[in-house]
């Protein structure tokens, strides 16, 4: 068995990147970069936030939603 040559790279921060240090339910424009196109928050695996970024990024959604400011996850139809 082989060992993979390189070390896995460490996902970057999307907050970070973006100069945002938190998140707020009205900003749309940084929180639809959390969310998929069927609407599902992204997991931290994909997003590379930490933690407590996480849920606060969850959270705001949560709340952006509830004011109708983002979509509900649409159901997939067979």
């Amino acid at each position: 068995m082989m060992a993979n040559p390189r070390p896995a790279r460490r996902k970057q921060n999307l907050l970070a990147r973006m100069g945002e240090s938190t998140v707020d339910w009205k900003d749309v424009e940084v929180l639809r970069k959390f969310i998929s196109d069927r609407g599902k928050i992204r997991s931290r695996r994909v997003t590379g936030l930490e933690p407590k970024q996480q849920r606060e990024v969850a959270t705001a959604i949560k709340n952006a939603r509830e004011m109708a400011l983002l979509p509900y996850p649409s159901r997939a139809t067979k």
